[in-house]
């Protein structure tokens, strides 16, 4: 039953229609008959605004009369308050005037204050009264669908009365509003007074009257004009362009909602002259929908005006909302249009990380993150990645986001803008990733964007930690400008120049070791190839990857050898370095540190192993439960719970072996353990010193360790205690303590010999003319066993930072006699540039002229060098990619179509006299690795070892003919990569993501590479841009105790029984045990798997073999080097080998060949070779003083050479004295 047949269904009331204009009821006090009274409502509207405006007008008036009229005598009275001082504070005193404007004033104010959003209760109150406005509007929604005018009692209608309550608070807020105005007449004359006058009175009307009329109530919807203003003192619009669009949307809903409010009045009313007779029933949202199609010139004609009120109307909202219409609508589109696709905020989820990963966000750089950083053979990664860039992402990028849309999300913006760093939540983010662009006309440029975008970060939130991409190694000192970078809380950055060249750098000293480290860093998938091809046992060593695991306390108390040993044989891990703490609870990173180290409660191993899983045994394993265990896989989390007190008493037992004191009494245990030996549930870490302090202890317990060792293992140990290294004489306590007396030779209080780490060689600056050779005079000059370094690049080049090259090859782990002459072949104005850097290495050397110009390559005896690089500063100066690395590429296959007279090379090869200043690289006997292997001669370029820098992956293909490399191929797949004759900074991408896992792996890439650089080393470069030299002392000294890369060969030697067909495994504990050297990897002949001869001379890595992989006599071996201290003492007798006929290949003078000491088992063919055919001359006069670091009264030398093969003819050396045919290089050759 409708609202109006509810009022009318008393029958015995008969009124006429043409009388019966409004419903009421008997039970309401209302007229009787029905009579409409909506000129009540409007008056009492329209008197109090023209009421009120005409007050405001009489006041106005009669204030500029009074003005007027009293103007003279203010003018009177103000002098006669000058003339009279007296007078002056009388009068102000008793002026009630004065008074009366103080009064105003501050009741002004606070109305001002009360409803300024400039204050808390001014906001308050401001959303308040919009709020309630809408309120007032929705009350106006409901009552639309009754009669415009009908009897109703306040005290029974709820909507009157809440209506009733809103504009009471409405009328004291427009007080307010009134006493805080300046102008008067303009407030009487705003929108929001013209509101309140025509919604506010019709209510205390409609109360009086018990009747309600719809009437004008629409106007509220104007108050949806101020929906902005809300939004902005609500801190929700920040934007110009969101506050524009909100006003647009704001004033275009609201004149179409109060347009239709009139449309509905006039249309159910009627006109007044009509006697409201021409009326239509027209619900409010008709009047909606009219009023839409009317704007947009539409016009359907299913609903239109039959009032000439509402006509009228029509005619005047078609011109204003037709221009409407077409002017904000295209506009809030077109803000709509361009607002930021990817422009919202992050939300963040609880029990899930987050990194923000920006910079340099390309399809290649976020697909090669992406590649790693979601690799399945990490962990679960639960981590999700935002990347957050100021252009949007193109059509590739974007289906690449979406292909992980459950793990990426992309935003917008700028890390220099605090807004986006809020949206992406960085203070909430485990880490921020910043991506460099590698391939950029100006590096420097590139690193100060990376630079600024690691202030803004931390600027805004400290603590955040920042892992960012550097492309020189120079602009790495500008972050530690910044208060907030720590990396000892986790912020790095890597620095690709530095690694790169670092790589690099090491290939010269071990063939191959660049491609085997890329890989071991990168995550790669296995791929399994059924042929027996070079392919197969390469991707076989590209699946493992470098993972840091911590180990269980069975392997607390042993040795480093020891636990090795027995993860590499029974947990089927490599094990190449721990994190150790010394005594001062300092962690430092050693690499296959040695007997002298015990392992601790805790340590941090790093493994090389096929995925994160694997690397889980050796943190559950147990002796109690594993040792019996042959599958590895076997080998899970056990149940055992051994309390400390048991761990203490085996470290007792095994410390206490020879002291017959009791628990408390023994002076071997520390007293950190002693007291805390009846408390088992604290967790104590073990410190090696309770199994360091007696000599007794270390015995006892590594042979107690034996036990958990098979049978055979027990034998293959039983030669460890006769190792040269473990000679109880040189037993260490702690590895920063020199070892006995060994270093001390070469400590001279008045030279300085190294940097002041102690970590380089160091000689003082040289000026760069003494170093320049010509190309007679490097011609004369005959080098060999040395480093050519082909180098593109003019005046306006970017420096490449050759200093990070040079660095590994002068570490102090090298003697002054194994340090490899660098020759640098390439523009002088360019190597001008460098030189600064430079100038403090020994045994530098440059020739100007071109890497292309085969005059210049035969200057510097490339058939005879160990190793050629070429490199280019001119790369990123290409638009086109597949032309940045022309030059390289010309360069590398012009010295492959060389080819060299054989005339002279064993002579070369071999002869003292003819080798260069610093170039002898002969170890003494007693060393345990000694005997540097020389190669053969060189007759064509395609022998020639040579690695080449590309910047575009796809262009390595050009530098192999016979290669069948696809061009989509990846670069890891390619022939020249895995032969490590290729390098790419591309490679470098994926640390990345292994520096964000765990921070640990970059510390030992940088530790292998860059030959010992530190954290304190960087901190002086940034000071001076140079290398400091400093005095020997036993600390600086200590720092050359540490390991090196090497490459063993298997043709000679105690390991050449194993090199015919023996197991890696049975080499790699031989190695272990005898030298403490640890083996990682196999460098071999392509086609050594054929089983035939070859005249391919080209080898590709093997990354860690399994154990019974089958070695073949060619093979070199990858190992870490133990530093040799007898090796710089005196050299009277020297010994150089040549290769086998296995070796068709050049080799490096780093492939170490070992001493026949302690040879077992050889085989009778073996010995008559090593036998057959030496010839030994002696050698009588002064030598010229090139070798410094030997003594000078140092005269007798004895040559010991072997032939090639055992079908070669004897090689007679001819002996002539080399101080009248050679002249010297022209630099300081002093041993630094």
């Amino acid at each position: 039953m409708s609202k109006r047949e509810k009022f009318n269904q008393d029958p015995s009331i008969q009124i006429s229609k043409m009388n019966v204009i409004i419903p009421f009821s008997p039970d309401v006090p209302c007229d009787s008959n029905g009579q409409r009274m909506w000129w009540a409502f409007l008056a009492s509207s329209m008197v109090t605004f023209f009421g009120g405006l005409f007050i405001i007008l009489l006041w106005r008036t009669l204030k500029y009369l009074w003005t007027v009229c009293c103007h003279c005598n203010a003018k009177k009275k103000t002098v006669h308050r000058i003339t009279t001082g007296d007078g002056i504070k009388r009068v102000d005193k008793e002026d009630p005037a004065a008074s009366e404007v103080g009064w105003m004033t501050s009741v002004k104010d606070w109305a001002g204050v009360m409803i300024s959003a400039q204050t808390l209760t001014g906001r308050v109150l401001v959303v308040l009264v919009f709020a309630l406005s809408i309120g007032a509007l929705v009350i106006y929604f409901i009552d639309s669908s009754d009669p415009i005018e009908s009897c109703q009692n306040f005290y029974k209608d709820f909507t009157l009365q809440i209506d009733m309550a809103f504009n009471v608070f409405f009328l004291l807020y427009f007080g307010l509003r009134f006493i805080a105005a300046n102008d008067k007449l303009w407030f009487w004359l705003e929108v929001n007074s013209v509101v309140d006058f025509f919604t506010v009175p019709p209510v205390f009307v409609s109360v009086y009257l018990n009747r309600s009329w719809l009437g004008l109530r629409f106007l509220r919807a104007l108050r949806l004009i101020q929906f902005s203003e809300i939004l902005q003192f609500l801190n929700i619009l920040k934007t110009s362009n969101s506050i524009k669009l909100v006003n647009l949307c704001s004033i275009f809903i609201s004149t179409w909602l109060t347009a239709a409010g009139f449309i509905h009045l006039v249309e159910n009313s009627g006109d007044p002259w009509e006697n409201f007779q021409n009326s239509q029933a027209l619900s409010y949202w008709e009047c909606v929908y009219l009023l839409m199609v009317t704007m947009s010139t539409v016009g359907y004609g299913d609903v239109y005006a039959k009032t000439t009120l509402g006509r009228l109307f029509m005619v005047f909202f078609i011109l204003g909302g037709l221009a409407m219409f077409a002017s904000y609508v295209p506009e809030i589109i077109e803000l709509i249009g361009n607002r930021k696709k990817y422009g919202g905020s992050y939300s963040a989820v609880n029990g899930r990380k987050h990194i923000v990963v920006c910079g340099h966000i390309t399809l290649e750089s976020v697909s090669n993150f992406l590649k790693d950083f979601l690799h399945k053979d990490r962990d679960d990664v639960n981590v999700e990645i935002v990347f957050l860039h100021n252009i949007s992402p193109n059509l590739e990028l974007e289906a690449l986001f979406k292909r992980h849309f459950t793990q990426v999300e992309f935003y917008q913006g700028s890390v220099l803008n605090p807004h986006d760093l809020a949206r992406v939540k960085i203070e909430s983010a485990d880490a921020c990733l910043i991506l460099a662009n590698k391939y950029c006309a100006d590096p420097d440029a590139e690193d100060a964007s990376n630079i600024m975008r690691v202030i803004s970060i931390k600027n805004y939130h400290p603590k955040i930690r920042i892992i960012t991409q550097m492309l020189q190694y120079h602009n790495k000192a500008h972050l530690l400008n910044i208060p907030s970078w720590n990396w000892k809380e986790g912020d790095d950055a890597i620095c690709l120049a530095e690694l790169k060249l670092g790589f690099i750098a090491q290939s010269c000293l071990a063939q191959g070791l660049s491609t085997m480290l890329a890989n071991l860093f990168s995550m790669r998938s296995f791929i399994k190839i059924e042929e027996d091809t070079w392919q197969k046992y390469y991707l076989e060593g590209v699946a493992n990857e470098m993972y840091t695991e911590y180990l269980s306390s069975a392997f607390v108390g042993m040795s480093f050898p020891v636990i090795c040993e027995l993860c590499y044989v029974k947990l089927k891990l490599l094990l190449i370095a721990i994190e150790y703490k010394s005594d001062q609870r300092e962690c430092s990173t050693l690499i296959n540190p040695g007997n002298h180290v015990k392992m601790q409660e805790g340590t941090l191993g790093f493994f090389i192993a096929s995925d994160a899983k694997e690397v889980k045994r050796a943190l559950f394993y147990c002796k109690a439960c594993h040792d019996d265990i042959s599958d590895p896989k076997r080998i899970k989390k056990c149940g055992c719970k051994k309390s400390k007190t048991a761990a203490y008493k085996k470290i007792r037992l095994a410390c206490c072996f020879d002291c017959s004191r009791s628990e408390r009494d023994c002076s071997c245990m520390p007293v950190n353990v002693r007291c805390n030996m009846d408390s088992p549930r604290r967790d104590i870490p073990l410190s090696a010193v309770s199994v360091n302090d007696c000599s007794a202890t270390l015995r006892a317990f590594e042979e107690d360790q034996q036990l958990a060792l098979s049978p055979k293992k027990k034998q293959r140990n039983g030669g460890m205690r006769n190792s040269p290294n473990s000679s109880p004489k040189i037993m260490r306590h702690d590895p920063l303590v020199i070892p006995g007396n060994d270093q001390m030779e070469s400590m001279d209080e008045n030279i300085k010999k190294y940097d002041s780490t102690g970590m380089f060689h160091w000689c003082p600056s040289k000026d760069i003319e003494k170093v320049i050779l010509t190309r007679s005079e490097a011609a004369m000059t005959v080098l060999s066993g040395h480093v050519v370094v082909c180098i593109f690049g003019d005046v306006k080049s970017a420096l490449i930072g050759l200093r990070n090259f040079v660095m590994p090859l002068r570490a102090s782990n090298f003697h002054y006699h194994e340090l490899k002459h660098i020759v640098f072949v390439g523009s002088l104005e360019y190597l001008k540039r460098e030189w600064e850097t430079l100038h403090n290495f020994p045994k530098v050397s440059i020739l100007p002229g071109t890497p292309l110009s085969r005059a210049d390559l035969r200057a510097v005896n490339i058939n005879l060098c160990d190793m050629c690089v070429i490199l280019s500063a001119n790369q990123n100066n290409i638009d086109d990619a597949s032309l940045q690395d022309k030059e390289c590429i010309l360069a590398s296959l012009n010295i492959k179509s060389m080819l060299f007279d054989d005339s002279i090379g064993v002579l070369q090869a071999n002869s003292q006299g003819f080798t260069p200043p610093g170039m002898d690289r002969s170890s003494p006997e007693n060393s345990p690795v000694h005997g540097l292997v020389r190669q053969t001669s060189v007759t064509t370029g395609a022998n020639i070892p040579i690695i080449t820098e590309l910047v575009n992956d796809s262009n390595v293909q050009f530098l192999d003919q016979d290669d069948d490399d696809d061009p989509d191929t990846e670069l890891y797949l390619t022939q020249p990569f895995a032969c490590g004759t290729a390098f790419a900074v591309s490679v470098l991408d994926s640390l990345m993501s292994a520096t964000y896992f765990n921070d640990n792996i970059l510390t030992l890439i940088r530790t292998l590479v860059t030959g010992g650089a530190t954290p304190e080393l960087e901190g002086l470069l940034a000071e001076e841009n140079a290398l400091r030299g400093g005095y020997s002392t036993p600390q600086t000294l200590a720092n050359r105790d540490r390991c090196r890369v090497a490459q063993l060969a298997l043709y000679d030697g105690p390991f050449a029984d194993l090199g015919d067909g023996g197991c890696y495994g049975d080499l790699f504990c031989k190695a272990l045990k005898t030298y403490n050297m640890l083996c990682f990897g196999i460098y071999r002949l392509r086609d050594a798997h054929l089983n035939q001869q070859s005249q391919c001379t080209k080898r590709y890595v093997i990354t860690n073999p399994p154990y019974a992989f089958e070695l073949v006599p060619s093979d070199l071996i990858f190992c870490l080097m133990q530093f040799d201290h007898n090796a710089g003492q005196s050299r009277t007798s020297l010994s150089h080998s040549s290769h086998s006929s296995h070796s068709s290949s050049k080799k490096s003078s780093s492939v170490h060949s070992i001493p026949t000491t302690n040879r077992t088992n050889r085989v009778k063919s073996r010995d008559s070779r090593d036998k057959q055919n030496a010839t030994r001359m002696s050698r009588v006069g002064q030598e010229k003083t090139w070798f410094t670091d030997e003594p000078e009264d140092t005269h007798l030398r004895t040559i010991q050479i072997k032939p090639v093969n055992t079908l070669s003819i004897n090689q007679v050396i001819q002996f002539k004295s080399t101080s009248s045919l050679i002249p010297p290089i022209r630099e300081a050759e002093d041993e630094c």
